[in-house]
């Protein structure tokens, strides 16, 4: 991730103060929202472990030589570093997410506890990055806990978590938790503008929300585009003048990840404006549509469309009938 990322910086001050000081703890919990750059957070922190310029012979040897020691982070220069941003360094192990999983599995925590056992292949640590470390499923958590417990010397573990509590408390209480802020909307759009140039990147973060590592992926005028025609499909299945069948089948095939975010927003949407009416609402209809000067909204169903869309959003890594499900939704929505 390029460019200066004001609310990674804390976080990061914290962990470089706790290395320096010899403090650096064997777990690190990075809990951060998606989108927001607790990926490149677990990069800079293998990088800071792993530097060869932050050692204490090279920093000896720089500080008899009159050179300066580089600071707290990771010198982001020498072989090391670029070896871990490549994800090529041989003491560093990610474990992720396999192909059309869901879960981070047992197998995957097995293989990497056996490599942390492994003597390091440079002398100092081996570090180890799981992300996103809350698909953990119950016998891989299980089979870290053991390392956590009893962890080889010099290593560190590195997680990534956007939802910690879904972790064992038996885990989380045995790392450093490392909390990351989200990004103020100024410090997304500065962020975006140095790293992607001028947009219309208000637009992008208002659908996907304050996760500007994730908007940095988007085409700000492509996402305008979907996302009015998203809005405009919407209203007309709501008044009925647009095939659900034929809509959920052309979604499912381009950008359904953002689509939904168009419906779940616009859901949300009506909501707000219905709560906002439901003290001069006589009664609620059977159906539900978007809030009009002439109509009342049916509140409840709103909200369990509007679970049923997050549900689905969440299912989307599963190998599920992406347009039948869509079908249904976009079905409940007639007037």
């Amino acid at each position: 991730m390029s460019g200066s990322s004001p609310w990674l910086e804390e976080a990061k001050a914290s962990i470089a103060e706790a290395h320096a000081a010899g403090r650096m703890p064997h777990a690190v919990l990075i809990q951060a929202a998606a989108g927001i750059g607790g990926d490149s957070l677990a990069t800079w922190t293998a990088q800071l472990v792993l530097c060869t310029a932050r050692r204490p012979d090279s920093l000896a040897a720089r500080s008899r030589s009159g050179q300066p020691g580089g600071g707290g982070g990771p010198c982001g220069e020498c072989v090391s570093c670029r070896r871990v941003a490549e994800g090529q360094h041989p003491d560093l192990t990610a474990v992720r997410l396999g192909e059309d999983s869901q879960q981070i599995r047992i197998e995957q925590i097995r293989e990497l506890c056996a490599e942390l056992a492994l003597t390091s292949h440079q002398g100092g640590y081996k570090v180890a990055i799981i992300d996103p470390a809350d698909v953990l499923n119950r016998f891989a958590a299980n089979a870290l806990l053991k390392t956590l417990e009893e962890p080889p010397p010099r290593t560190v573990l590195v997680l990534v978590a956007a939802q910690p509590s879904r972790l064992p408390a038996t885990l989380t209480s045995r790392c450093q938790r490392i909390r990351v802020r989200r990004p103020t909307r100024g410090e997304s759009l500065a962020w975006l503008e140095g790293t992607r140039g001028p947009g219309d990147w208000n637009d992008v973060l208002d659908l996907i929300g304050e996760a500007p590592v994730a908007a940095a992926s988007l085409d700000p005028a492509a996402v305008g585009t979907l996302r009015a025609e998203a809005l405009r499909t919407l209203g007309e299945i709501r008044a009925g003048a647009a095939d659900p069948v034929q809509t959920a089948e052309s979604w499912s095939r381009s950008e359904l990840p953002l689509r939904l975010l168009c419906l779940e927003n616009w859901l949300t949407e009506c909501i707000r404006r219905g709560l906002g009416a439901s003290a001069h609402a006589p009664e609620l209809r059977a159906t539900t549509h978007s809030p009009s000067a002439d109509s009342v909204i049916n509140t409840r169903a709103l909200f369990r469309l509007l679970d049923e869309v997050r549900e689905l959003k969440v299912a989307l890594a599963a190998p599920i009938n992406r347009s039948l499900a869509l079908e249904s939704l976009l079905r409940s929505m007639q007037a």
